[in-house]
């Protein structure tokens, strides 16, 4: 039986190539097609086709390319392929092979409906007068296609209610592979570290609570240092980005110290979650893997009690779900979520292992 597996894009970095990763090696004899491929020897054991905007300076220029998405992935040349699993962000879900027989079996791994479609307020790329002049149309041909599709997979309990308002289609759950088995793997992630990264380790103080992401707006970083100044503590924020200077002026008018590590290695950023008091995960994610690395080393997690970060972090077991981090009880909450049982989330954190991704992808596949 075989199959190709569509992708977006492939990039060197990102959440969704991790997913790739694992659909990689789930059916190692699949094909992969991708609209562009920036990490040409990632895949070296796949035959991985591009397209033809892989040879246009559109590759660099994703907002600009979205006119000519919808018709390219919809004249794929055929491979005598038997079904297709599809991870789409964007319009990959769209695809269609040229002569694809009757009974062709597509599978659509969803990260959610293109957000600068649908949901513009949540992604900037939205914000462009190109994109905001043929989104309307665009809703209408994506939710007709999303009717193409087998099946119908969701990352998140979050995500998949947002696919019932905007394809009009059910969908199961498979939450995405965190590798969870690499890091119970190590006992002590210090011992991993570079000389330079000790040091800046050794630098730190004995208790701090940690933040780490890309440094953007939405991610709401500012929050952790909010709770740092709430328990009296240190706030460490691990990360970089463009929101930097603004959060090193949250930083300087903050009663709390405040940390700034950039860019951290697997290795450092493991370390820091097994060092700190808590992770503070403040933003509304589709589903959010850090919660779970923070929680496979043992880590409290504080979160908000929107999006899906909720279905990973158990309130009052593995971390707390905040509601209003203005509120006077933000101190509270977080002092209930040092006390917790650092096994529990070490347990907890098995569900969403990259084997457990694995064995529920290829039963729905081959369903």
């Amino acid at each position: 039986m075989s199959g190709v597996i569509v992708h977006e894009w492939i990039e060197p970095f990102g959440g969704a190539e991790k997913v790739l990763d694992a659909m990689a090696d789930s059916f190692s004899d699949a094909e992969i097609l991708c609209l562009w491929n920036d990490a040409p020897d990632r895949y070296p054991d796949h035959v991985v086709r591009e397209t033809w905007l892989a040879r246009t300076p559109l590759r660099s220029h994703k907002a600009l390319s979205l006119p000519a998405m919808l018709p390219t992935w919809r004249s794929q040349p055929f491979h005598d392929y038997d079904w297709a699993l599809v991870s789409s962000h964007a319009f990959a879900h769209h695809v269609r092979f040229r002569n694809q027989p009757d009974g062709f079996r597509k599978y659509v791994y969803a990260y959610t409906p293109a957000r600068y479609v649908w949901n513009p307020e949540l992604d900037s790329r939205g914000d462009g007068a190109a994109v905001r002049a043929v989104a309307p149309a665009f809703r209408g041909i994506d939710r007709r296609r999303a009717q193409e599709a087998t099946s119908i997979a969701a990352i998140s309990e979050y995500v998949k209610e947002r696919i019932d308002r905007a394809w009009d289609r059910d969908s199961i759950v498979i939450h995405p592979p965190v590798d969870v088995e690499r890091i119970h793997a190590v006992a002590d992630w210090s011992t991993h570290l570079t000389p330079e990264e000790e040091r800046i380790v050794e630098r730190l103080p004995s208790d701090f609570v940690l933040g780490a992401s890309r440094f953007i707006a939405y991610k709401s970083l500012e929050l952790v240092i909010r709770v740092a100044e709430a328990i009296g503590t240190t706030a460490v924020l691990a990360g970089s980005g463009p929101e930097k200077e603004r959060l090193e002026a949250a930083a300087a008018a903050s009663s709390a110290p405040v940390v700034f590590i950039p860019r951290p290695s697997d290795a450092l950023l493991f370390t820091l979650y097994e060092r700190s008091l808590a992770y503070v995960f403040p933003p509304v994610e589709d589903f959010g893997i850090m919660p779970v690395e923070a929680m496979a080393v043992g880590t409290p997690v504080i979160c908000s009690d929107t999006g899906g970060a909720t279905e990973t972090v158990v309130d009052g077991v593995t971390g707390v779900h905040i509601h209003d981090w203005d509120s006077a009880d933000l101190a509270d909450e977080a002092i209930r979520a040092l006390s917790l049982d650092p096994e529990a989330g070490r347990r907890h954190s098995w569900m969403f292992a990259r084997s457990r991704f694995e064995e529920q992808l290829a039963d729905w596949v081959r369903s």
